[in-house]
């Protein structure tokens, strides 16, 4: 059988990490590529702050090639959807009929990422879409998925959850109100290992910072730093 071939968009964290192997276990598809937006100034991913070097080891246990696309920090919807585009009509030319999505429940960012592929004729799955994210978290945690809190808005969950793993211990201490898979953007993460993946990456935390209003915690590649962050 003829499969399609797809693009996952890639955030480094849970959610697209498991849209991915929802997708691989479907027969019609194909997963050829990662795409990911990865700031110039800071060589990381946005709002997961993921370093771009870890992104690329995930790649590399996933054994999918990365189609990175590079934007400033400071980036407007303009420029975003310029460069998307660009990169997207370079895939096409590979064949590329889909792209993946780890979106949950918001219908204006599912309705924003159909509406920018509109002119493409690449056609958007989203195929975690509508789940319960209470079974959905738990789910995820049963499946092997390995995470860390990469970064949290102290607006919306305390400061003090970032660095956490992303377990069964955290979602029974998150405060009600609080979506167990962050979909409000209460908080974002870093897999670090997974069905998904060959070989878990080793990682360390290191220093939390704010900026822009968030609390960000710096993972690191352990096979350079020599320690390993489990949980």
């Amino acid at each position: 059988m003829l499969k399609n071939k797809v693009l996952v968009s890639w955030s480094t964290g849970k959610d697209s990490a498991y849209a991915l192997h929802h997708i691989r276990q479907m027969d019609q598809y194909e997963v050829v590529g990662l795409l990911s937006t990865v700031t110039e100034e800071y060589d990381r991913v946005a709002m997961h702050s993921t370093r771009y070097e870890l992104l690329k080891k995930q790649a590399e246990q996933l054994g999918i090639p990365l189609y990175p696309v590079f934007i400033p920090a400071s980036c407007s919807n303009k420029i975003y959807e310029e460069r998307m585009q660009s990169m997207l009509e370079q895939v096409i030319k590979y064949g590329i009929t889909h792209v993946v999505f780890g979106d949950l429940f918001l219908e204006d960012i599912r309705k924003y990422r159909e509406s920018t592929l509109v002119t493409t004729n690449i056609t958007p799955l989203f195929p975690l879409w509508g789940k319960n994210t209470v079974s959905l978290a738990r789910e995820m945690i049963n499946a092997g998925i390995k995470a860390v809190l990469t970064c949290v808005d102290p607006k919306k969950l305390d400061s003090s959850f970032v660095g956490r793993q992303f377990d069964e211990q955290l979602l029974n201490d998150f405060p009600n109100g609080v979506d167990p898979c962050g979909e409000y953007g209460e908080f974002h993460t870093f897999v670090y290992d997974g069905p998904m993946f060959y070989h878990p990456i080793p990682i360390s935390v290191g220093k939390v910072v704010e900026r822009s209003g968030y609390i960000f915690v710096d993972v690191i590649n352990a096979d350079v730093t020599g320690c390993v962050h489990g949980g």
